[in-house]
């Protein structure tokens, strides 16, 4: 039954598959599958052969609906079709059917601004990551000002599980935004680099554009840099462009504000 279900063929070609025929030869059907009043053996297995795409459209749907609204529903559906043939639905939740989506639509054919629906599959991804992991508390404030003056260059932030940061070539993150109301003008897909951060916190998820100097530092953090090294390594990355102390200061008030770090190790 599952081996016919997820064949991406019509019936007879599902039940004519290597897979199916080690089980079932196409002529036994009837042995395992009774007719009804109204529909042969075949023809009952075809009901739920057929809801299976359909299904995994929805579900992957819901979870990429930006790169759905930008390739349009029959374009999305032959995704769809074409990535479940390669990564088809192994568990008992359809929770992370899509997490190899992004890695696909670098090979997948007949895909029009390619590396742009690259980049909206992985903001996407990293949303429904995000909103998937681990609960970790925030720092507190208490825990950050418990922390000696002179011990925070040598200190190391780790960020909370449900982090992600993303290098983006593409405004994907704009679209993104601009799905969630009425009347918003959707960005064309040029390219145009950005730097994102995505995280949960009071279950909801969230998302911060980041400049490059702040994404570079970031990045040497939850990479288990120390304060000190990560300042140094962006700064040196940075060149002229590096931060300086009063946006430091600025972008750790806010990277707190945020919740996205849950321990300072010395």
């Amino acid at each position: 039954m599952q081996e016919v279900v997820v064949h991406p063929g019509s019936i007879d070609e599902a039940l004519a598959s290597k897979a199916a025929r080690a089980e079932v030869a196409p002529e036994r059907l009837g042995d395992v599958v009774l007719p009804s009043r109204t529909l042969a053996p075949a023809q009952r297995v075809e009901i739920y052969q057929r809801m299976y795409l359909l299904r995994m459209e929805e579900a992957l749907g819901i979870d990429y609906p930006a790169l759905q609204h930008f390739l349009g529903r029959r374009r999305f559906r032959d995704l769809v079709r074409d990535y479940v043939a390669s990564f088809p639905s192994r568990s008992y939740t359809l929770n992370r059917l899509g997490d190899h989506l992004p890695a696909f639509v670098v090979t997948a054919s007949g895909l029009r601004h390619r590396a742009f629906c690259h980049d909206l599959a992985r903001v996407e991804l990293a949303m429904t990551g995000v909103f998937d992991e681990a609960e970790t508390p925030s720092l507190s404030a208490e825990a950050v000002g418990a922390v000696p003056a002179e011990a925070w260059a040598a200190a190391r932030l780790r960020p909370i599980a449900a982090f992600r940061l993303l290098a983006l070539r593409y405004p994907a993150n704009a679209y993104v935004q601009s799905l969630r109301g009425r009347g918003h003008r959707h960005p064309r897909p040029l390219r145009k680099d950005g730097w994102l951060a995505v995280y949960r916190r009071n279950y909801g998820v969230h998302r911060l554009e980041l400049s490059r100097p702040a994404y570079r530092l970031l990045s040497e953090l939850a990479a288990g840099a120390s304060l000190g090294q990560a300042v140094e390594a962006a700064a040196l990355r940075g060149g002229r462009s590096a931060a300086s102390q009063t946006q430091l200061n600025r972008w750790f008030r806010e990277w707190m504000r945020c919740g996205m770090f849950r321990a300072i190790e010395a």
